[in-house]
């Protein structure tokens, strides 16, 4: 058991470091913030981020995060880009360099041949006073102050804080460009985060058969319709329009209601003003209306006429839920 502690204590000592450091970001927060935010915004290019060893590989999920939210970015690391990538950088382009001291060997040969240009630089540092820090155009400072690795020398806690700055500029980024979910969609077309984000009832009541009966169905009938269709609920139509449902719920009820089922139809039995969702409604919404009133399937729509059924066991099935 004690063994067990030490480990827990250790790593809720990791997560209170990064975090208390994170929360400190905000104090270190200047108006070069604005203005970096502001070029990017202002730029016709693209945001090109560069650093080394691990500053290397926060700046590639920063470049990924900008690009799924529609700034265009590029990752070059900053050590092929002394030996031929330089040219990744393009006229309009603003570069982002990240370095926690600011001062190794390839951010000093590589920053005097971006400041050659007309290249917005950006510096996101830990020191302020370092070579990188006074040759920016803009400074985001992302001091720590200590590492969560006991001997204060893995990058942990300096990284994360990385992560969270280039969060925070692509928050705001998208923000200002009015970057919407349906834009969203655009980058995301994969997966259920995509799917949440265009996936339409239509897109799933057309893949589903269409129960369907009339008011003066006998029940044996409905069942049957019931059990063929598979989706546990059939429609009820009075004269080409929605009378009512019949699910397997009432079926049920109905069994425990009547001893002779002789002579019932689909109207003694059916629920009558059942949900309905127009066919051009996202998926997710669909989902939000069945947990909303404790259902699993929901008649579509298009306008007021019957389309198809929605089952709740689609939506799992698509990644929904």
């Amino acid at each position: 058991m004690s063994n067990n502690k030490a480990i827990l204590d250790l790593a809720k000592k990791t997560i209170q470091t990064e975090s208390e450091a994170i929360r400190n970001l905000n104090t270190l927060l200047t108006d070069d913030f604005v203005h970096a935010v502001s070029s990017i915004i202002a730029s016709k290019g693209r945001v090109i981020i560069t650093g080394v060893g691990k500053s290397a590989i926060i700046a590639t999920k920063i470049v990924a995060t900008l690009n799924s939210t529609g700034t265009p970015a590029i990752f070059m690391h900053a050590a092929d880009a002394i030996h031929g990538d330089l040219g990744t950088i393009q006229e309009n382009d603003v570069v982002i360099c990240i370095s926690k001291s600011g001062s190794t060997p390839e951010i000093k040969m590589l920053v005097p041949l971006i400041k050659r240009g007309t290249n917005k630089l950006i510096g996101m540092t830990g020191n302020i006073d370092s070579f990188l820090a006074q040759e920016a155009d803009f400074v985001l400072n992302t001091f720590v102050q200590k590492e969560a690795c006991p001997n204060n020398l893995a990058p942990t806690t300096s990284t994360t804080a990385q992560l969270v700055m280039g969060d925070a500029l692509a928050i705001c980024l998208l923000e200002l460009k009015g970057f919407s979910s349906k834009d969203f969609a655009k980058y995301h077309p994969g997966g259920a985060l995509g799917k949440r984000l265009y996936l339409t009832v239509a897109d799933i009541a057309g893949n589903n058969q269409k129960p369907e009966v009339d008011i003066r169905t006998d029940i044996k009938e409905v069942i049957v319709e019931i059990s063929q269709k598979m989706l546990g609920v059939t429609a009820v139509m009075d004269q080409g329009k929605i009378a009512g449902v019949v699910t397997d719920g009432d079926i049920r009820r109905m069994l425990n209601t009547y001893d002779n089922f002789n002579g019932l139809k689909a109207k003694d039995i059916m629920s009558s003003n059942p949900k309905t969702i127009q066919t051009d409604v996202l998926a997710i919404e669909a989902l939000e209306l069945m947990q909303d009133n404790g259902i699993s399937q929901l008649l579509a729509v298009e306008g007021e006429n019957y389309a198809g059924i929605v089952h709740l066991h689609n939506l799992i099935n698509e990644g929904i839920l």
